[in-house]
This record gives C-alpha cells, sequence and structure tokens, in this order.
C-alpha cells in the first residue's frame, strides 16, 4: 500500500477557503495523496448536483449503453463488436480525481486485459439475460472477483467524465481559481492544474463517493433488502437462501443466483438501489476523511506549538521533536477539547478516523515549525513514521489505536516488529482511551514487562484520555 507524505489539499494550493469548496457540494481533494473514496455508480440516480442531474446520467446512460448494443451484436468472444466495446470499456485510473489507493502518488494504475475481458464476459451474459439496462454495469463488482472498489469508481469516472469536466469548469470560475488548457480522454477544455502530478483536475461532488462502493459489497444490498419486504419477497421466491452468502468467500454463488434469470438480476439490481442515497456522510465522518482535511486547515493555528529546531539529524533529536507532537497531541485531546473530533455524537469514530487525526497534527506542526522531518502514514491512515528528510535513515513509528479495538493484539505485534527490526527502529504506541480500556492496559503492561525483562526494548506506550467530557455547566 502507498504511503502519504506533506499532504496539501486543493483549498490550500489554490488559496481558497475549504467551506466554499463543500458549499459548491465538492470533495477538496488532496493534491500529491489519493483520498481512499470512489466514485459509485449506485449514486449517480440520487445526486443533487445540478450538472450530474442534467448530464452525468445521460452520459452514463449513453456510454454503457453503447457497449450493451455492441455487447448484444457480439457474436463470439474477440469478433469486431467485443472489440469495439472493449475499446470503449475504460477501467483505468483517471489520475485528475485524486481519489482511489495510490498513497503518496495520483499517477493513476493501469487494469489487465484479463480483468476487463472478465467484466465484459460477464457483462454479456446480463445481456443475454435480456437485460438492457445500462445500470447493470453498477453490480459488475458484486458478480465479479477482484474487482474492487477503485475499479468501479474508475469505471463510473470515464463513463461520466464530461459531467465532471463541466462541474469542475463552473467550480473553479466560482472559486477564481486559475486554470489553462487541457486535453482529458479527447475533451478539451480549461482546468487547474495539479502541479504534482502535472496533470489537470477534476472536482467531485460529494454526494457520488462512497468509502466503499455498494456494488462490490454484498452485506449492505443484503441488509436494505431485508428492511424491504417487497423486495425481500422478490429475493426470497427468485434466488433463496442468498442472504447468507458472504461476499468473500461465495462471490461465484451470489453470481450464479444473480445470473439464473433475468428476473434474478432485476430482483438485485432493485435492491442495490434501495441505498441509492447512501454516499459518505461527511457529517458523522466515521473514516475521519473530514476529521483530517479541518486538522490540516485549522489545528496549528488555533493550537501553536513553538518546537526548537534539532541540533543534528539524529535519532536523538528526532525522537525528542516527536515526543513533543505527541505530547501536545495528548494535550489537545485532553485539555482542549480537540476530542470532539474522534466522535459523532455518542459514538466514536473508526480507528482510521484517529490515525488521520494525528497524522494531520504532525503533519501541520512539522510544517509550522519548519521541521527538517516528515511523518508519513499509509493511504487508510495507518502507522506514522518519521524520519529527517535528508541525512538520517533510522525510523520512529507512531501507531494509534482505539480502546474499543484489538489493542493488545496491536501491541503484541509492535513486540514482534521489535524482535526483527535494527535498533535505529523505536516505537510509541498510543492508546487513545474511548472506553472499555479496561483490563486491555493490564494485559498490554504484562506483555511489556515480559518483553523488557528478555531483550530490554520495547514500545513505549502512551495512554491519552479521548473519552467525552460533560460540558462545563454540568461538571
Amino acid at each position: 500500500m502507498g504511503r502519504i507524505k506533506n499532504p496539501r489539499l486543493f483549498s490550500q494550493e489554490f488559496d481558497v477557503d475549504p467551506k466554499l469548496i463543500v458549499g459548491l457540494g465538492l470533495l477538496d481533494p488532496i493534491l500529491n495523496g489519493d483520498t481512499r473514496l470512489f466514485i459509485d455508480p449506485i449514486l449517480i440516480r440520487s445526486s443533487k448536483n445540478p450538472v450530474i442531474v442534467s448530464r452525468g446520467l445521460k452520459d452514463f446512460a449513453n456510454h454503457f449503453g453503447g457497449i450493451i448494443r455492441l455487447l448484444a451484436n457480439s457474436a463470439s468472444k474477440d469478433d469486431l463488436a467485443w472489440r469495439n466495446a472493449a475499446r470503449i470499456f475504460r477501467l483505468d485510473e483517471l489520475p485528475s480525481l485524486c481519489l482511489g489507493f495510490g498513497g503518496d502518488t495520483t499517477r493513476g494504475r493501469s487494469v489487465d486485459h484479463e480483468t476487463q475481458g472478465r467484466l465484459l464476459q460477464t457483462a454479456k451474459e446480463i445481456v443475454d439475460l435480456g437485460i438492457r439496462d445500462p445500470e447493470l454495469f453498477s453490480l459488475i463488482g458484486l458478480l465479479e472477483s477482484g474487482v474492487g472498489p477503485d475499479t468501479i469508481g474508475d469505471m463510473t469516472a470515464h463513463a461520466i467524465l464530461p459531467a465532471l469536466i463541466e462541474i469542475t469548469i463552473h467550480a473553479a470560475k466560482e472559486l477564481g481559481v486559475k486554470v489553462k488548457d487541457a486535453y482529458i480522454d479527447g475533451n478539451e477544455a480549461r482546468l487547474p492544474y495539479n502541479r504534482f502530478s502535472e496533470k489537470p483536475l477534476l472536482l467531485v461532488p460529494l454526494d457520488i463517493l462512497r468509502d466503499l462502493p455498494v456494488a462490490s459489497d454484498w452485506s449492505d444490498i443484503s441488509r436494505a433488502a431485508q428492511e424491504n419486504q417487497r423486495i425481500r419477497n422478490r429475493v426470497n421466491k427468485l434466488i433463496g437462501g442468498i442472504w447468507e452468502l458472504k461476499l468473500k468467500e461465495q462471490k461465484d454463488q451470489i453470481r450464479a443466483s444473480a445470473l439464473s434469470s433475468g428476473d434474478a438480476f432485476k430482483t438485485v439490481l432493485d435492491a442495490a438501489y434501495l441505498l441509492s442515497e447512501d454516499s459518505y456522510d461527511f457529517n458523522s465522518d466515521l473514516e475521519g476523511h473530514r476529521v483530517f482535511r479541518d486538522a490540516l486547515e485549522t489545528i496549528a493555528k488555533q493550537f501553536p506549538l513553538k518546537i526548537g529546531q534539532p541540533r543534528a539529524k539524529n535519532h536523538a533529536e528526532l525522537k525528542k521533536i516527536v515526543d513533543q507532537i505527541v505530547e501536545h497531541f495528548k494535550d489537545l485531546i485532553e485539555k482542549n477539547g480537540i476530542n470532539y473530533l474522534l466522535w459523532d455524537q455518542n459514538r466514536p469514530r473508526k480507528e482510521k478516523a484517529a490515525q488521520r487525526l494525528f497524522f494531520a497534527v504532525a503533519d501541520v506542526y512539522c510544517k509550522a515549525n519548519n521541521i527538517d522531518i516528515s511523518p508519513e502514514s499509509d493511504s487508510g491512515g495507518g502507522p506514522v513514521d518519521f524520519k529527517f528528510s535528508s541525512g538520517y535513515s533510522g525510523r520512529l513509528l507512531v501507531e494509534i489505536k482505539l480502546s474499543t479495538g484489538k489493542v493488545v493484539h496491536g501491541y503484541k505485534s509492535q513486540l514482534k516488529v521489535y524482535e526483527e527490526a535494527e535498533k535505529s527502529f523505536e516505537s510509541i504506541f498510543l492508546i487513545l482511551d474511548v472506553g472499555d480500556l479496561g483490563a486491555k492496559l493490564k494485559n498490554i503492561l504484562g506483555e511489556k514487562n515480559a518483553q523488557a525483562a528478555k531483550s530490554g526494548r520495547t514500545p513505549e506506550i502512551v495512554v491519552v484520555d479521548a473519552k467525552q467530557k460533560p460540558s462545563a455547566s454540568r461538571r
């Protein structure tokens, strides 16, 4: 998985108030690293964006309608109609979106011809059942193994590309962002440019983004359909025991059931569209995408931290700086009320949200103090590595765990890393106590003491009280 360092937001690069971007209903993308959100074709139908409503739906229907007509006329794989369908059916990543699993790159990825061929074959089977609805492509990820959400999102992006270009042109004008001549897949336009990728930028409506497209996850479709008696009755009649099937283990059985007849496929498609308004919720923000952006924009300004310049590029100075950042992060959570970023009302956000928050905090304080170290995180959040940007190759890792998760297992994993690592490796195990810590901390300390007696080297443990606090008037 790719790593991201020194994240730079669109709003920062073009000096735009991020609230204006949100006001337009658009994502503020990271320009030098992908955001792990994806365009879900299921959400196109319910979007409130006027361009998606007026043009995007037509683009989607025309793009996939053309592929369907070619597949319907294909007598065998690799005949002329099939080859023309393959030419139109694009699955490669559009780096202009800055979405996906790329980590510290937005270069994009290509999809092999074998995967494209399997998806076309599945589409051909559906077409042969008599289905001519372009939305059949919304379920390709559900029916075909090895097809991830990034591929589904890229497939959809190619279909609605003209609409995304129009949205970006309008947004650039509204935001006063500089543009220049650009060329994307046969489309000419004047668009903002990403200096990191040296490619034009596209801005994407928030309400067509999902952290995992429903088209690749049967469990969500199953849940929604069971809550709708009409759909549930149709499923029970046509494809029976499909409720109990699990995506990863029994995808072939799901595929066989869904493709058993035209009515069966229509039933699954109708069930999927019960979730047509279930885009990623940036208000509850369980994965921390908004939390990450808010921290990058505001934390250092609201709560400045003065860090002295290192006297040398060595491990001792690296540890000293990281200790200051960790201690300040602890104070932000425990004393300055930043713990609200870890909560959606009365439930804690996911561990990824906490990891993204710490990474953002570490990054902004390094930049604010012109410190020559770079925190790096994998593109999903995950552990944060620190290292001097030049002249030093040692590692100092901060791993963030929520007390409600598998925190004991996480610490044991760190102990194994220590046994195999060089002496230049050191780590801090940062536990955010949002409740349910209980005996887990005692177990962790027991593991630490046992390892210390054996080797003398163990991860440092820091516990942060991140529980919700009563308001001052109620204390």
